[in-house]
């Protein structure tokens, strides 16, 4: 695979995988030492191709994203691992290179889509000027494909909207935008992370079936971050599941939603309301995600796991592939007795 670092992308950028992200270690110096948010973490999407990653809050979902794209906050940084976009190696690039690929070759959608458009311009003016900063086109030919792709997203009426301010829509039709956005340059990848969260459930089903089906018509791979499992089952083709900075369970969607192997995962499926059977109360999982400074020896989730025995206190299971799946968990790998 290509990797040179702060070279060009490999004219046919296109046979590439949109990511390829390879055992990727974050690390956050502090006064109490390095903290690892993220530990030799792998995906690859491809395009035309959603991979949902999926996790409570603290897994590092948002951080794996964030990565991608270049936008860690100080002190945090990039430790080992590579993330390679279309056939081009990212991670060490310069903020200069960094502003060139994002857009051009790396899209986002946030969760407040307010937090991604500037209060002070018009919809269009921004929507021009992305275009014409990761393209050739002129003004003209950039306000055309500004039209077409806010028609595109489905927003009525494009040539009144482009004249109107961020304020003056509403969230669902503002996050349609900020999808326009990212489509702008005709990206290989979109990071969108917990796009729906703000949204109400009927918008939130519009932006979802939004999604899928610009992934599918533009052939652009899909990182989707997000806590619902639900939306996952609705949106993506395979899943990642994340616990305590790493990957724990993945696979095509439907194997792991309806067979999961890591008990972290059935406890996610497990907490969710079924449509077609009554229960007294749902199942939850006890305790919380441990702290980046307080992270238990062996495998991490084992203080919440109904199943944990000896082994899984002093040593973290790789993760291997049980049916069509890959999990990290000793029950699949042999017992939990050492």
């Amino acid at each position: 695979m290509f990797d040179g670092r702060n070279e060009a992308a490999p004219q046919d950028s296109r046979t590439y995988p949109a990511l390829s992200v390879e055992n990727l270690t974050v690390e956050f110096p502090s006064r109490r030492g390095v903290l690892t948010a993220i530990d030799d973490v792998s995906m690859e999407i491809h395009r035309g191709e959603i991979l949902g990653v999926v996790g409570e809050s603290g897994a590092g979902k948002s951080i794996t994203g964030l990565a991608v794209l270049g936008l860690l906050e100080a002190p945090g940084r990039v430790a080992g691992g590579s993330i390679t976009v279309g056939g081009r190696r990212v991670d060490g690039l310069t903020e200069a290179e960094l502003t060139k690929v994002r857009g051009r070759e790396m899209g986002a959608i946030f969760q407040d889509p307010l937090t991604a458009l500037n209060p002070l311009f018009t919809v269009g003016a921004q929507l021009v000027e992305t275009i014409r900063l990761h393209t050739d086109l002129d003004k003209a030919q950039a306000r055309e494909k500004a039209l077409d792709l806010l028609r595109e997203v489905g927003i009525p009426a494009p040539e009144d909207r482009l004249k109107q301010y961020p304020h003056q829509f509403s969230g669902g039709m503002r996050q349609r935008v900020v999808i326009a956005l990212a489509l702008a340059a005709d990206p290989q990848l979109i990071i969108a992370d917990e796009p729906t969260t703000a949204l109400d459930v009927s918008i939130q089903a519009q932006i979802i079936a939004l999604l899928r089906r610009l992934c599918e018509d533009y052939g652009t791979g899909i990182m989707l971050v997000t806590h619902d499992m639900g939306v996952i089952a609705e949106t993506a083709d395979r899943v990642a599941v994340m616990y305590s900075g790493k990957v724990i369970e993945s696979g095509p969607v439907e194997d792991v939603i309806h067979k999961p192997h890591h008990p972290y995962t059935q406890g996610l499926m497990n907490a969710i309301p079924s449509l077609h059977e009554r229960v007294e109360e749902l199942e939850q999982i006890d305790g919380s995600m441990p702290r980046l400074a307080a992270r238990p020896g062996g495998c991490s989730f084992h203080p919440r796991c109904p199943h944990a025995g000896p082994r899984c206190r002093k040593q973290m299971p790789p993760l291997v592939p049980v049916d069509n799946a890959m999990a990290a968990c000793w029950l699949q790998q042999g017992g939990t007795e050492l």
